[in-house]
């Protein structure tokens, strides 16, 4: 049997192509195709040739096809023409009735569902907030991107194209591509000719029975689906690419893809991925094709430049005849789980229970049969049951009618194209045979006569939310002193700077708690971080230019850490690392209510030989789901090779998105507007002032507060001693004055000259 589907990539010269098919001495000629440019396929498909053929594999004579085309006169120029051998692999047993071409339906193994836990019921609630990507990230084992809820409904990766999967035959199981060869083209330079056409069809062998007067078998060809063109609507989802070569000075590209069907393309230049060799896209092409015309959907990646024209990275060439004719239903993807809403709704244009019934028509089966309630289905010879697949009522959100999810459970036992990502390799044509890479995607092929399709899939890349996180320093407590003063006090002149790992530009600081004795410092200090998160991943999105001459930026992902240190100031010398405090915002540890019982929980501690002693590892919250937190938290530094404690910080976390933040404005430090919660300034002992601003107070509070005792017996001892030292000095000179009296003399002399 011969199936002569149709011929593809004729030239615009060829007028009424036909096909000759000639096979141990017989001949087999087609009707010509009357208007290939409207419908490239032949009016008549299914033909029979009895030969007369060895059973030795080697001695079978090969089939050799010529396409003929008719012109004027009579002249019937030959267009292409190919050999097929192996005759043998489409050798099939004697046929006894119709029935499925891929054998009968299995029966599915009944795997029961467990019991809807708590757990279950968290991520049953968690669903709506799920995406493709978690489905994508499930499939990958990457759990830390991947979200709650996804176990279920499931993606196959397959690290080929869906052709190369062995279990659906390259997608040809319907009919085969033959390329046909220019008559007597030689190989220029040893190459291989290059097609000039290709031929659409398959050969089926079987043996005939040797009584004449026995019945012919049936003809395997029969139930074909309609020859004429169909108008499609294709989606291509485009996910990513990696392992691609580098096409820039800097060893990387910037890749931006494009997509051809027939004379309509698909993709902008200016959309393109900067500085990256592993692109995620993310991006949906919607493209009207008819097929046959239009079968060969074509795929490109470029590197943008920044003068044009644009390096082709790679092409790959996607046949969708073969997907829409197949009978393994490979232009769309059945899902693991029926939704009739959210991000996993059903995207087919027919629901499961009629794609069964057209499935049972393709493979010759009597429609199923399903019972009042829709929990029951008789297919084929088999009988199946809705409890054979759920044990318990659907764990997902919006799973539809009993009956439509029977349906896909039956449909998906048969052994059809899942819901999928197919790798495919990038070749160029600069570079004949050699990998350019691979680009992840799939395409969904949906029949307009059959009615709209569903909802697209949306496969754009996650995009981070802004956040501001507010951190307001309250107090400090048994900080290590940094500084030794002139009266041999341990003291320290603390500040605290804070930060977000990855944006070291918005470090801030404190103001400086001068002097502190004791380790204990007051602060009342607000500092603010923007940054923006995405909570699928649980990471911070960075995005930045990595040299200044850069012309687009790159994104780096951080976990999200708040990074505070302690230090002490000094006017003279570098200030002094005391400690260092870093919180992870997603797996936050419970703050202590005091200070006095708030501990380091030191790695490798060693265990108290009392088991109901052993304090407990406090347990660790989300910051993104508490929103706030205040307590105190140790902070550490490293001493001998152990980080031993260092201090105790007082703090208050807020989170807030980027629309609360807006409605509740807050200053940072203590600047306007300066609320939510209004921070006054702080309360500090008399002593906490800078000496070189203030050297009498340093002296007051550095000297007298300490040694007043002595300071006044010492000012006493000095006064004592001053006037001792006086006395000395002075009484010789008026013990002689008073032994010599010298004023005498002159009172008698002045005396004397008032007689005369």
């Amino acid at each position: 049997q011969v199936l002569a589907w149709g011929l593809r990539g004729l030239r615009g010269s060829v007028r009424a192509p036909s096909l000759e098919v000639q096979c141990g001495g017989r001949v087999l000629q087609t009707p010509p195709i009357t208007d290939p440019a409207s419908n490239p396929n032949f009016p008549i498909n299914a033909f029979l040739l009895a030969l007369t053929l060895p059973l030795e594999e080697e001695l079978v004579p090969p089939v050799r096809l010529r396409v003929l085309d008719m012109r004027d006169f009579g002249y019937r120029p030959e267009v292409g023409q190919t050999c097929v051998r192996g005759l043998g692999q489409h050798r099939g047993q004697l046929p006894g009735r119709p029935g499925p071409r891929h054998g009968s339906v299995p029966v599915p193994v009944p795997v029961p569902t467990s019991p809807r836990s708590p757990q279950a019921h968290e991520e049953g609630e968690g669903e709506e907030d799920d995406d493709w990507w978690s489905k994508f990230y499930a499939a990958l084992g990457d759990k830390a991107k991947s979200r709650r809820g996804t176990s279920r409904d499931r993606l196959k990766i397959y690290s080929c194209e869906l052709e190369a999967v062995p279990e659906f035959e390259g997608l040809q199981d319907f009919c085969r591509s033959f390329p046909l060869f220019p008559p007597g083209a030689a190989a220029a330079g040893g190459e291989d000719p290059q097609p000039v056409a290709e031929f659409k069809g398959l050969f089926h062998v079987y043996p005939l029975p040797e009584d004449p007067a026995e019945p012919p078998p049936p003809r395997r060809f029969q139930d074909l689906p309609p020859s004429q063109p169909q108008r499609c609507l294709v989606r291509v989802y485009i996910v990513r690419a990696f392992d691609l070569p580098p096409r820039d000075r800097n060893g990387l590209c910037d890749p931006y893809v494009r997509v051809s069907l027939g004379t309509e393309t698909l993709g902008q230049r200016d959309q393109y991925v900067p500085n990256t060799l592993e692109p995620v896209f993310g991006r949906l092409f919607e493209v009207m094709g008819t097929i046959p015309l239009e079968k060969d959907l074509r795929v490109s990646l470029l590197d943008y430049d920044l003068v044009p024209p644009d390096q082709e990275i790679g092409t790959t060439t996607i046949d969708l005849e073969n997907r829409l004719l197949s009978r393994f239903r490979a232009h769309c993807g059945l899902p693991a789980l029926y939704c009739t809403a959210g991000p996993g709704c059903w995207r087919d244009q027919l629901p499961p229970s009629q794609t069964l019934e057209h499935f049972a028509r393709t493979q010759g089966l009597p429609a199923p049969e399903f019972n009042a309630e829709g929990t029951a289905v008789t297919f084929g010879e088999h009988s199946f049951l809705l409890s054979h697949f759920e044990s318990g009522p659907p764990q997902h959100q919006h799973p539809g009618v009993p009956r439509e999810r029977l349906a896909l459970h039956v449909l998906r036992a048969c052994h059809l194209v899942p819901e999928h990502l197919e790798t495919r390799t990038l070749y160029s044509s600069t570079q004949p045979g050699l990998e350019q890479g691979k680009v992840q995607m799939w395409v969904d092929v949906f029949p307009i006569n059959l009615g709209p399709p569903g909802p697209p899939v949306d496969i754009t890349p996650r995009k981070p939310q802004r956040y501001e996180l507010r951190c307001v320093v309250w107090n400090t407590r048994d900080v290590d002193p940094g500084d030794t003063n002139l009266m041999g006090q341990q003291m320290s002149d603390i500040y605290i700077t804070g930060w977000l790992d990855g944006l070291e530009e918005q470090r801030q600081r404190t103001d400086v708690h001068y002097r502190s004795l004791d380790g204990a410092g007051a602060f009342n200090w607000r500092f603010v971080f923007s940054f923006e998160y995405l909570a699928a991943e649980q990471l911070c999105v960075l995005p930045g230019k990595k040299h200044f001459w850069s012309l687009d930026e790159t994104v780096l992902k951080v976990p999200p850490k708040l990074i505070l240190q302690v230090w002490d100031n000094d006017k003279f010398s570098a200030d002094d690392f005391l400690g260092v405090l870093e919180l992870e915002l997603t797996r936050l540890p419970r703050p202590a209510l005091h200070a006095r019982t708030c501990t380091l929980a030191l790695p490798g501690a060693p265990r108290s030989r009392w088991p109901w002693r052993v304090p407990r590892t406090p347990s660790c919250v989300s910051l993104f789901r508490q929103r706030q937190a205040r307590g105190w938290w140790p902070c550490a530094a490293q001493k001998g090779g152990k980080w031993q404690l260092s201090g105790k910080l007082e703090l208050s976390l807020e989170l807030l998105t980027a629309k609360e933040a807006e409605e509740r404005p807050a200053g940072r430090a203590r600047e306007e507007p300066n609320m939510y919660p209004r921070l006054p300034p702080p309360v500090r002992p008399d002593w906490s002032f800078l000496w070189v601003q203030a050297p009498l107070r340093t002296l007051r509070h550095g000297l007298w507060r300490q040694h007043r005792g002595w300071i006044s017996l010492g000012l006493a001892l000095v006064l004592l001693i001053a006037l001792l030292l006086t006395f000395v000095y002075a009484a010789p000179g008026y013990l002689a004055m008073k032994l010599v009296n010298p004023f005498q003399g002159l009172h008698t002399v002045a005396g004397d000259g008032g007689k005369h």
